[in-house]
């Protein structure tokens, strides 16, 4: 028979032992998640002057997801890519999406700078 009441301290689960994130909702961009990740105008990639790109936590059935996987995959573009795609066609179509966006980045591999 086990004792009734809280758990002790040793018997607790430790901070990134994959049951909780440790701090925020685990999602990229809130606070407390983005400790070490570059700030300012600079991206990942190094490019200034362009601003970085958000990042979200999507849940999906798994029929959805494989379905979007093939299409993706059909299109020769990944699973992200085909999101960003259809999201950008759906705020089109109902007039929402802002005048200021940059167009989709073209597939493939960046050019090579010099």
């Amino acid at each position: 028979m086990t004792p009734a009441g809280p758990t002790p301290p040793d018997k607790r689960a430790a901070p990134g032992d994959g049951r909780q994130p440790p701090s925020g909702s685990g999602v990229p961009g809130e606070a407390g998640s983005d400790a070490g990740l570059p700030r300012g105008p600079a991206t990942a990639s190094g490019r200034a002057g362009r601003p970085q790109r958000k990042s979200v936590l999507l849940r999906l059935d798994p029929a959805v997801h494989d379905a979007l996987a093939r299409w993706a995959g059909d299109d020769l573009r990944s699973v992200n890519a085909q999101i960003e795609m259809l999201l950008r066609r759906a705020l089109d179509d109902a007039g929402r999406l802002p005048r200021d966006v940059r167009p989709p980045r073209r597939p493939g591999r960046p050019p090579r700078s010099s």
